[in-house]
């Protein structure tokens, strides 16, 4: 029996019985999960995990004795498998969840609303997906370009990611110059904790990180981020011939199964495709792939994660099989295709 054929058997690892039980429950209700486990903590874990072998374990961010972070830890240098974490949402709990994803984890879901049909379908199928994920030792870091060693040919840089994404940006982004060219990213990940991941990229990226802001414009040595919630993100033209493009916060419903949505970010630069580089990093879906194509067709360069380095390879998948993507670029030299491209040498603005 393959693996898309067999049960994709799962651990949930959590101190509070009850929600190990509506998990399991919600999870069994689906039909392509078999539970083969459960803890309360995360010494427990470590024995059940042993003896199941499970295809994706579930851990709750905060516990008693080790918490999940810590725990994730051992997991991703000891025994390297999927994980989804599961978070409060409330603030402390963002700042950890955005370590989670930070750390490996594959995906990070908030605890309330469970009980309604359209979460359980959510979770359900972001635990499958996961349960999919190919997960890898963890590389060394990037070490950031000198900013006397890069000078910007007027390029901005359009990206794209979802599952598997932070700790995918964090690399990307990490070798970024602190003169980096404009950055602006949709990262799918609800809005509560995109401050917390501004914050956490604050401290470890060279260049400036932001919350968009409508109207905001974009200057060189920054990365923008869409704040998610109830907006997308789109790019508009400057308030002069030959400006940078602006940032311009948008409500609407879910583009592509998503808000903020790829699509969206991509196709609204679709009149300043000559001067632009768009990229789509690892994640489920194929929101981004449309965009990409309508800029590629304008003149913009376009590049997509390749298979072997992807956590999901969804998004750079559709992107390359339908022709939206030029090439496909393993992770570790996403950050110097950019800066070759963006940079004198490369190609100049028209």
């Amino acid at each position: 029996m393959s693996d898309l054929a067999e049960k994709r058997r799962v651990v949930i690892v959590d101190d509070s019985a009850s929600m190990r039980a509506m998990l399991a429950r919600l999870l069994l209700a689906d039909g392509r999960f078999e539970v083969v486990g459960e803890a309360g903590d995360p010494f427990e874990a470590r024995t059940v995990i042993k003896s199941t072998h499970p295809h994706v374990v579930t851990l709750d961010v905060e516990m008693p004795r080790m918490n999940g972070l810590s725990f994730l830890e051992k997991i991703v240098s000891l025994r390297p498998l999927p994980v989804v974490m599961l978070s409060s949402g409330t603030v402390p709990g963002s700042d950890m969840a955005i370590e989670a994803l930070a750390l490996g984890a594959i995906d990070c879901l908030g605890k309330d609303g469970f009980g309604r049909p359209e979460k359980a379908a959510d979770v359900a199928e972001r635990i499958f997906e996961a349960s999919l994920a190919r997960v890898e030792p963890r590389a060394s870091r990037p070490v950031p370009v000198s900013h006397t060693e890069f000078t910007w040919n007027g390029k901005i840089v359009l990206i794209g990611s979802s599952t598997g994404g932070v700790e995918a940006l964090e690399r990307v982004l990490g070798a970024m110059p602190s003169n980096a060219p404009p950055i602006v990213v949709v990262q799918h990940m609800p809005a509560q904790f995109m401050e917390s991941l501004g914050h956490r990229l604050s401290g470890r990226l060279a260049p400036r990180v932001v919350l968009a802001r409508d109207g905001m414009a974009l200057t060189q040595g920054m990365v923008v981020f869409a704040p998610g919630g109830q907006c997308h993100l789109e790019m508009v033209a400057g308030a002069e011939p030959g400006a940078l493009p602006r940032c311009r916060l948008v409500e609407g419903g879910l583009v592509s199964g998503h808000r903020p949505s790829v699509d969206r970010l991509f196709s609204s630069a679709v009149n300043a495709a000559p001067r632009s580089l768009a990229i789509l990093l690892t994640g489920m879906g194929q929101d981004g792939a449309k965009g990409m194509l309508e800029l590629r067709g304008g003149g913009a360069r376009t590049l997509a994660q390749s298979k072997e380095s992807s956590t999901v390879w969804g998004m750079p998948r559709v992107a390359w099989e339908t022709g939206a993507a030029e090439a496909l670029v393993p992770l570790n030299d996403i950050g110097g295709q950019i800066l070759q491209i963006c940079g004198r040498g490369g190609e100049k603005q028209e």
